[in-house]
């Protein structure tokens, strides 16, 4: 079939008639107003002239309009709105065929590669073209049955114009915009719409919603008559999934970002981060139900926000690790009506018992009075977690590439050791538990914390947060800066083989070493003591770099490329330090107590990154496990991170798998998460004002003032940094931090001033500002940007 009528489409393919004719075909099905039309397939390869003359012609000549219906258009994922041509009021057969003609070979344009380029999932051309009467509108626009600037999915908005309508859609002239929610409509006073065609609208967008089961853009046109015609429906694509279902309304705070990731987390990763964010809050004394929203982890903060006693403090502990953007979102909910307090609303549990309280009393005042003491005691336990995950399976070594073939290679193969059945190998999983005390690892950190927290209020009049900061930068100790301090002399002995590592892809060159043919350069010496690490290192489906050695060869290229010697890590951290020691002097003069704080913050804050890099050594052991399960029950072991640790047992069909993996891709390409959400889908951010002018505002996260050509950077596997460049990218973990060795200045969307990224900058002595709302989309690439550090901007230009 060449040329079939709009009503026949709904019974087609999707790969013969497109999406949007798909859709206008069920349009016609469920009885609503749609112009009528043909559609030429994607069966046409070559144009059949006679038969859309003839289609055209029974529909009464005249103008028609002339759109693209791609199989790939107007789909659950991508709109593909404006990516191919649309011509209006084509009149005649010549005109229809070159029109139809240039429609067609828009599928080839530039802008339409580029989108599908984008879209690694995405298929190509061909194309199906539809043509349609012209409507004779006399307004025209659009319809969103969700509010898609915020994402409440209790409001639908209408942007309208007088005319055909292509001002609402190409932006090209004043727009009259309305905001529809559940209550009648109110009058439309001096707009181009009345009260009656905005309750059709509204029921318009009501049955097309509960039919296609998901919120929908919809085109429609009004003629002369106050006929309304509908010209299209499609899924509103760039919302951020809804919360689960709930009888009242709640609020969910991010908390990815806390571990510095803000891409989905994998299905078999989600359940231990779940474990990890509910233990991290339990000190705190809070009880937070955590939930999967979109793939990223979201605490239910509702109870705690309507609680009277609990939002007293609850606005100052999100400070610690989540930073001032949850922080203004949270007290923007909390000023929220529907959010009033409400006694008793707070889960009980999580407040520490007395004898945990005495307990963290001795170990943080035995950490402070001997610090040294107490470095030596973590480091210790640090030594005894990572030889108790080697030593639980003494068959198994760590994994180098598990998608491929499990075998052993210089990375470190994954090889199934002998006498390990499946149903042993996940009982480690699910029931392994350190027999280690936390407190030798736990209280030093925690001393450190409360070392660096408390001059700030002794000096307040006497020394700013600047200052502070400066007294807590080059901090010795930190296993993260040693790692990367560890990288750069790996760089620096690459020899004779510097042009090799400049000139080759990183994934090549880590393709090379897997199978041994990269030259020695000490890589092996290095991932034998940091490869159980890498960037989302928290989520267990992601690759170490012990298998995926790319992203720290990436950095390894970068740090060749630094030729000023003064600005060679080493050197930077080295005067950091230096700063740091004069400024702590200083500091003490003004007041001792600070000082002997700020000193004993020195020696411990830096244990920071300890509990963490301790625990990847269990998380390495708990993925080599599932990917020995995962080569015994599926084609590719890395797909068991697609499963549930309960599905195991039970694998279901691979088309569940495969759906699981499509919206993972998804939801990788997707650049922005909420901060806060409501259940209704409201982006609690969206709702507040934005600085829009050239001066972008954040929070100050280390001093210093840096001009420097901008960076964006989404993933550290491909980042390409020039020495003296400022990185901007939305969040950053340890597994980024080896970027900032070559980096002018930090730029992020997301943290929290004790996070990683902020900390580890500090320690550099780089300037950092964070917590900059979409940094990553109004600062481009090359743009030359000024970071202020002690003021917390970034002025571009």
């Amino acid at each position: 079939m060449q040329v079939i009528g709009l009503e026949e489409c709904s019974a087609s393919p999707r790969s013969l008639v497109g999406g949007k004719a798909a859709a206008l075909g069920e349009l016609i099905r469920l009885g609503e107003q749609v112009p009528a039309g043909f559609c030429i397939t994607t069966a046409a390869h070559d144009l059949p002239r006679t038969e859309i003359v003839a289609a055209y012609r029974s529909l009464g000549g005249g103008p028609v309009a002339v759109r693209s219906s791609a199989p790939d258009e107007d789909g659950p994922d991508a709109s593909f709105a404006g990516q191919y041509d649309t011509f209006l009021d084509v009149e005649g057969p010549d005109a229809l065929l070159e029109a139809v003609a240039a429609c067609q070979r828009s599928a080839s344009a530039p802008r339409a590669v580029a989108y599908r380029g984008a879209r690694s999932d995405a298929p190509g051309s061909p194309i199906a073209v539809i043509v349609q009467r012209m409507v004779a509108a006399e307004v025209a626009g659009v319809l969103f049955t969700a509010n898609p600037l915020t994402g409440c999915r209790a409001e639908m908005t209408v942007d309208a114009a007088p005319g055909g309508g292509p001002a609402v859609v190409d932006g090209s002239g004043p727009v009259d915009h309305y905001v529809l929610r559940s209550e009648p409509a109110g009058p439309a006073a001096g707009g181009c719409l009345t009260v009656e065609l905005l309750l059709a609208l509204r029921g318009a967008g009501e049955r097309l919603q509960g039919h296609f089961g998901v919120p929908q853009d919809v085109e429609w046109a009004v003629d002369a008559s106050g006929e309304l015609w509908l010209l299209q429906s499609r899924a509103i694509t760039t919302l951020f999934p809804l919360p689960p279902p709930s009888e009242d309304l709640r609020v969910y705070l991010e908390f990815g970002h806390v571990q510095g990731m803000l891409q989905p987390v994998t299905p078999m990763g989600m359940s231990t981060l779940k474990a990890l964010v509910t233990a991290m809050l339990k000190p705190l004394g809070l009880h937070v139900e955590i939930t999967d929203i979109g793939g990223r982890l979201y605490g239910d903060m509702t109870d705690l926000v309507r609680d009277p006693k609990a939002r007293k403090r609850l606005v100052k502990l999100l400070a610690v690790d989540f930073g001032p953007r949850a922080q203004a979102a949270i007290r923007h909910v909390m000023d929220d009506p529907r959010f009033a307090p409400v006694p008793g609303r707070a889960k009980q549990g999580g407040t520490p018992s007395p004898a945990t309280a005495a307990r963290a009393v001795f170990g943080i005042g035995r950490a402070l009075a001997r610090p040294a003491a107490a470095r030596e005691r973590l480091a210790a336990v640090v030594e005894r977690i990572r030889l108790a995950a080697a030593a639980s399976d003494p068959g198994t070594r760590l994994a180098a590439s598990p998608s491929a073939e499990l075998a052993a290679d210089p990375g470190g193969g994954l090889k199934a050791g002998p006498g390990r059945g499946r149903a042993e190998r996940l009982r480690a999983v699910r029931e392994w538990e350190s027999a280690e005390s936390p407190d030798d690892l736990v209280w030093p950190i925690a001393a450190g914390m409360l070392a660096a927290a408390g001059p700030e209020y002794l000096l307040r009049g006497r020394a700013g947060p600047d200052e502070i900061r400066v007294a807590l930068g080059g901090m010795p100790h930190n296993v993260t800066i040693e790692m990367d301090l560890a990288l750069w002399r790996v760089a620096q002995g690459v020899g004779e083989h510097r042009e090799l590592l400049l000139g080759t892809p990183a994934a090549e060159l880590a393709g090379r070493y897997r199978d041994g043919t990269l030259p020695d350069i000490g890589l092996g010496g290095f991932l034998s003591k940091y490869g159980h690490r890498g960037a989302a290192e928290v989520d267990i489906g992601v690759p170490r770099w012990a298998e995926d050695p790319a992203p720290v060869l990436a950095a390894i290229q970068n740090y060749l490329r630094v030729t000023d010697p003064g600005q060679a890590p080493d050197r930077r951290f080295a005067r950091a330090a230096d700063r740091a020691e004069r400024t702590l002097r200083e500091l003490r003069r003004k007041n001792r107590p600070a000082g002997f704080l700020l000193g004993r913050a020195r020696e411990l804050a830096g244990l920071r990154e300890a509990g963490k890099f301790a625990g990847l050594y269990r998380l390495q052991q708990m993925r080599r496990e599932l990917l020995a399960v995962g080569a015994e029950i599926l084609d590719d072991p890395a797909d068991i991170m697609f499963l549930t640790i309960d599905e195991v047992d039970d694998v279901p069909a691979r088309e569940v798998i495969e759906a699981r993996k499509a919206v993972h891709r998804r939801e990788m390409r997707r650049r922005v998460v909420p901060v806060a959400l409501l259940s209704d889908g409201t982006d609690v951010e969206a709702t507040l004002p934005v600085d829009e002018g050239a001066e972008l505002r954040g929070v100050a996260a280390s001093a210093g003032r840096v001009t420097g050509r901008a960076r964006i950077v989404r993933d550290p596997a491909e980042a390409y940094l020039e020495p003296g460049e400022v990185l901007v990218t939305a969040t950053t973990d340890p597994g980024w931090t080896p970027l900032f060795l070559t980096a002018a200045a930090l730029v992020t969307e997301t943290g929290a001033v004790m996070a990683h990224g902020p900390t580890v900058a500090r320690e550099y002595g780089i300037p950092a500002v964070i917590c900059v709302q979409g940094a990553t989309e109004r600062i481009r690439t090359g743009e030359v940007v000024t970071v202020d550090g002690r003021a917390g901007t970034v002025i571009r230009g």
